[in-house]
């Protein structure tokens, strides 16, 4: 049976926020068992704590920012999608200041850490959502999905008028093998007149070539180029399964996106929900799953 998991100890990580350009530590705790990914602002009084689900996503501009009550923390994607894809259920995320390090703009970093902490196995199973009919969103020429498949997959595709990067697309099995050896070490990435106007307008302040792969009109400005040819698709991938990894459970489905990013990736977390019809809950055993009756997404996760 495939039980929940927290973190065996406590570890840190230490860097720049991308967009706000301000130093923060970040710890990880271990937690109890269904207490999902909790970021806790000790920085401030009374240590809010705003657990990472998908009516907490209060902002997808540039990233994906939590809040509650007017407490947030910013760009949060690389480092859940870590925590989803090494199965890591329940863990606290101390957190002295409002964004996640953005560290070398991939999630290779939180995977470093977190397999140094260990993984510690807990005694309650941990739920599979799977999907049975498809939901998906179309807008504005882009295209979000989540259908029924016997894993969880990934297909995507994207589509830039850029000579460097033009149109990419990728299918990928996602496991903690695969993740880490394909996924993790894609970096974010962002066009030279893109940056130097969000930085006018004081955002990605700490966005330099040593965490983000830069783009100009013609070339890559960084000196050591790609890690991966499709590198800017991988990162999408990577984006997605941290936005989707907001639902909590283990997922048997396929997310198939085209041009997607964060907006819609929240949309279509949020819209499953809403559609009880196109999935059920099951524990996981080793001969046989088992449907979790009378289960309300809607109400869990308080919509």
């Amino acid at each position: 049976m495939r039980k929940q998991q927290t973190i065996k100890h406590e570890t840190k990580i230490t860097g720049i926020g991308l967009h706000s350009g301000k130093k923060v530590t970040i710890k990880l705790k271990p937690a109890v068992e269904n207490s999902g990914v909790q970021f806790v602002r000790v920085d401030l009084p009374h240590i809010p704590t705003i657990r990472f689900k998908p009516n907490s996503v209060v902002s997808t501009k540039l990233s994906t920012t939590i809040g509650e009550n007017g407490v947030v923390v910013r760009t949060v994607e690389h480092l859940v999608a870590a925590l989803w894809a090494l199965k890591i259920d329940n863990v606290l995320v101390e957190i002295n200041n409002e964004e996640i390090p953005i560290m070398d703009g991939s999630a290779s970093p939180f995977v470093y850490i977190i397999k140094n902490a260990g993984i510690r196995k807990q005694d309650k199973p941990k739920p599979m959502l799977i999907l049975k009919k498809a939901v998906y969103i179309r807008e504005n020429g882009k295209f979000v999905a989540m259908v029924p498949d016997r894993g969880f997959k990934v297909s995507y595709a994207i589509n830039f008028n850029h000579s460097i990067i033009s149109r990419q697309k990728m299918n990928i099995n996602i496991n903690e093998k695969t993740f880490i050896n394909e996924i993790s070490s894609a970096r974010t990435f962002g066009f030279l007149e893109d940056v130097e106007y969000l930085q006018s307008h004081s955002l990605a302040l700490g966005g330099s070539l040593d965490n983000a792969v830069v783009v100009d009109k013609y070339k890559i400005l960084n000196e050591d180029g790609l890690r991966y040819e499709d590198e800017f698709v991988r990162h999408k991938i990577l984006d997605a399964i941290g936005d989707i990894s907001q639902l909590w459970y283990d997922i048997r489905g396929r997310f198939i996106a085209y041009k997607s990013g964060h907006t819609l990736n929240n949309k279509i977390a949020k819209k499953l929900i809403e559609y009880p019809d196109a999935w059920c809950l099951v524990n996981q055993t080793a001969k046989e799953d088992f449907v979790l009756q009378g289960v309300n997404l809607q109400k869990e996760f308080n919509f």
